[in-house]
């Protein structure tokens, strides 16, 4: 199967050449960070959503005085 034109082997190539360029340990870090980020944006996403619900539930109960 060829994922933009490439096959399996290009890709297996192209790991092991940048495996060789940057290291595993600078790998590591970078996949680290970026589920760091991505971690970081569902909460925020998830917040948004829990300030929105807490606004419509405000705006449904009747006001007590």
């Amino acid at each position: 199967m060829r994922i933009g034109g490439s096959g399996g082997w290009e890709w297996i190539i192209i790991l092991v050449i940048v495996l060789l360029v940057f290291g595993v340990g600078r790998i590591g870090k970078i996949a680290g960070e970026l589920g760091g980020g991505i971690r970081a944006f569902r909460e925020g996403l998830k917040g948004e959503d829990d300030e929105e619900n807490k606004e419509e539930e405000a705006a449904k109960e009747p006001e007590e005085k």
